[in-house]
């Protein structure tokens, strides 16, 4: 479960719920596993000292970044942490597959590696990040293609992609995006209504730069 709020002093009214309601049904937060991130407002310089924020009694231990379902989040809202986590776990993907696979036809490659190999966990949500964070996960991309084919080193990835009939990186990135915007505009959620409505939205900036970098190359 995650509490979000825009101060320390909401939050604590948030804490004091959540433990009313615990005690009610005979429940126990588990202060070990739970953790305060303060996010840091561009421009903004954040103090030494942060009140303590208690769950149960205890201090909560802050952190600058936790993963939540999945996704790397960081207090500078950046998203090279959860990249380099996607590029980890892609090559042990595909290193997995060129391993236990090397022996089977091209087809067979090329099915298990878009099932296993195109996913990019959240990757619409990626909108702050280091160009040479994004071009190593791009990079892993497309060599893990290359070694699971057995294709030189340093062949054409827009060739070997458009060869094969398998989608780069790049349209990876530009249709996940295209499906994340599909379900936002088509929410009934009013927050998200939110997000998908503000065309100055960090968001929605990010995605259609996504589009525009695309087209000019």
């Amino acid at each position: 479960m995650v509490l979000l709020s825009p101060s320390i002093s909401a939050l604590r009214k948030l804490l004091a719920v959540c433990e009313q309601y615990a005690e009610m049904h005979g429940l126990r937060y588990n202060t070990s596993k739970s953790e305060l991130l303060i996010f840091e407002a561009k421009g903004a310089v954040l103090a030494a000292q942060v009140p303590p924020v208690r769950l149960n009694g205890t201090p909560l231990k802050r952190v600058t970044e936790f993963k939540y379902l999945g996704h790397w989040v960081t207090a500078t809202l950046k998203d090279n942490v959860d990249l380099e986590r996607e590029r980890r776990a892609l090559a042990v993907r595909s290193n997995m597959l060129i391993r236990r696979f090397a022996n089977c036809t091209n087809n067979v490659k090329i099915t298990l590696f878009r099932a296993y190999c195109q996913s990019f966990y959240t990757c619409s949500l990626w909108i702050h990040y280091t160009q040479k964070a994004y071009s190593a996960l791009r990079v892993q991309y497309n060599n893990a293609f290359r070694m699971l084919l057995g294709l030189p080193r340093h062949c054409s990835a827009s060739g070997m992609f458009a060869e094969t009939q398998t989608d780069g990186f790049h349209a990876i990135m530009r249709k996940r995006v295209v499906s994340l915007l599909r379900r936002v505009r088509g929410s009934s959620n009013g927050l998200l209504a939110i997000v998908a409505d503000r065309v100055d939205g960090p968001f929605v900036q990010a995605w259609e730069a996504l589009h525009a970098t695309a087209r000019r190359d």
